[in-house]
């Protein structure tokens, strides 16, 4: 018998909102529901036909704490975060706060901007060489 395979399927972020959630990151992807997503406390997305399989999942968690960005001593820290990459970062900021994300106080670098999703997990959105 060989050994066996794994093959990722999903992220999984925790919220209190799952269809809330996953909606902010299919308007912002540009991704569409897996069709069999009728459980309100499971939300699948994934990538349009023909550009992927591994998508996002979205997770009831009614009591839900936001991650800090950075982390101080005793805080939730921050235990994944999505790097999404765009072509124009202002014009992929705006867009994203469009969309209810906001802008970290802490901004590490200067082509990557750390942004947080409504339920509070911090995302990266980066430009060519960032």
């Amino acid at each position: 018998m060989g050994a066996p395979t794994f093959q990722l399927a999903n992220t999984v972020l925790g919220t209190p909102d799952p269809r809330g959630l996953a909606a902010f990151y299919v308007a912002l992807l540009g991704w569409r529901y897996r069709d069999d997503d009728t459980d309100p406390t499971w939300v699948v997305i994934k990538p349009p036909v023909g550009e992927g399989d591994v998508g996002l999942s979205f997770q009831l968690e009614e009591d839900h704490v936001p991650p800090r960005w950075p982390a101080g001593p005793g805080q939730q820290q921050m235990q994944v975060h999505l790097d999404i990459g765009v072509e124009d970062l202002a014009a992929a900021v705006t867009r994203a706060e469009e969309l209810g994300a906001q802008a970290a106080d802490h901004q590490p670098q200067e082509l990557v901007r750390v942004m947080l999703d409504p339920a509070g997990h911090p995302f990266c959105l980066f430009a060519p060489g960032g």
